[in-house]
C-alpha cells in the first residue's frame, strides 16, 4: 500500500517536516487498523504491517508518500484465528487517510497553512499485490537504504549542469536530465530527514511490544491454510579476506592509524 500526500501540501510539508511526516505515519497506520476488523475487508483487529518513508521522485523533486507491507489478512483476538480476506479498497482508505491528518494538522497549529484545494480533492491511496512475502520484501528493501540518488546515476558535472539519468514512471528506458548545481543540492538536500527521525515504522502484531508473539500468529495461519508456513533463515557467511596477488587468506595483525600532528610537532 503506498499512501501519498496531494502536491499542493507539499509546501507545508516540508516547511515542517517532523510534524507532518509523523502525522503521516499516524493518518495511515489509522486508516489500515480502522477497516481491518471490517468483515467485508480483512476481519481481523490485529492487522501486522510496517511503512517505509520515502520523499523523492524520480528527478529528485518532493514527493513524500509512504510505502507499507500489509499481509493479506489478520488476526482476530476473540476467536484466535487467522483471517484472510481482500485488500482494503484504496477509497475507503483515502478517506481516513486525509481526515485524519487535517485533524492532526490542526492539532499542531497547520491546519491554517493547508490550501483549500487540497482539502477539497481525492487524496491517493494505492493496494496492489506483490505476490509472497520474499517478493514484497524485495519490493520494498532498496526504499529502506537508498538515499535520493546514487553515484552510478551521475553522468557529469560540468559547466556548473549536474546530468544524471532517471527513468519515467512505468518506463525501461534511461533518461539523461540536467539541473544546475545549486538546484541539484536544493533538490537532494530537502530530502534530509529532521534528526532523529525513525522513517521505517511497524504496527500491530509486528511491532515488537504486541503482546501476540510471532510464532502465535504462525500456528493461526497454519491452522487458516491447511499447511504448514515456510521460514526463512538467514545464512550468514564470515568474511574472509584474500590477497589479490596470491589469492592465499590473509590474517588479521594489526591497524596502523594516521600519523598526526600536534601543536608542538609529531604526536
Amino acid at each position: 500500500m503506498t499512501f501519498t500526500l496531494p502536491d499542493t501540501l507539499r509546501g507545508v510539508t516540508r516547511s515542517h517536516q517532523r510534524i507532518s511526516y509523523g502525522a503521516m505515519f499516524k493518518a495511515s497506520s489509522h486508516a489500515i487498523k480502522k477497516l481491518s476488523p471490517d468483515k467485508k475487508y480483512m476481519g481481523g483487529d490485529l492487522p501486522g504491517f510496517f511503512g517505509v518513508l520515502h520523499t523523492w521522485g524520480r528527478q529528485l523533486q518532493y514527493h513524500p508518500h509512504i510505502h507499507y507491507i500489509v499481509p493479506g489478512g489478520a488476526f482476530f483476538k476473540k476467536d484466535g484465528l487467522w483471517h484472510k480476506g481482500d485488500y482494503i479498497p484504496p477509497k475507503a482508505l483515502a478517506k481516513i487517510f486525509k481526515a485524519k491528518f487535517l485533524k492532526l494538522m490542526k492539532k499542531n497549529g497547520l491546519l491554517n497553512q493547508v490550501p483549500f484545494e487540497a482539502r477539497q480533492k481525492d487524496w491517493n491511496v494505492n493496494c496492489k499485490s506483490v505476490g509472497t512475502g520474499i517478493e514484497s520484501i524485495k519490493y520494498l528493501a532498496p526504499y529502506v537504504f537508498k538515499v535520493a540518488i546514487s553515484n552510478t546515476r551521475i553522468v557529469k558535472v560540468e559547466d556548473r549542469i549536474v546530468y544524471y539519468r532517471y527513468k519515467k514512471s512505468k518506463g525501461n528506458r534511461w533518461r539523461t536530465g540536467q539541473l544546475d548545481v545549486i538546484e541539484f543540492i536544493r533538490r537532494f538536500l530537502q530530502q534530509v530527514l529532521p534528526s532523529g527521525f525513525m522513517k521505517v515504522r511497524y504496527y500491530g502484531f509486528l511491532h515488537p511490544g504486541c503482546s501476540i508473539s510471532l510464532e502465535q500468529i504462525r500456528m493461526a495461519i497454519e491452522l487458516s491454510l491447511g499447511e504448514k508456513t515456510v521460514t526463512v533463515k538467514l545464512t550468514i557467511t564470515k568474511y574472509v579476506p584474500i590477497c589479490p596477488d596470491c589469492g592465499g587468506e590473509l590474517a588479521y595483525v594489526c591497524s596502523v592509524l594516521p600519523y598526526m600532528f600536534g601543536p608542538k610537532g609529531p604526536g
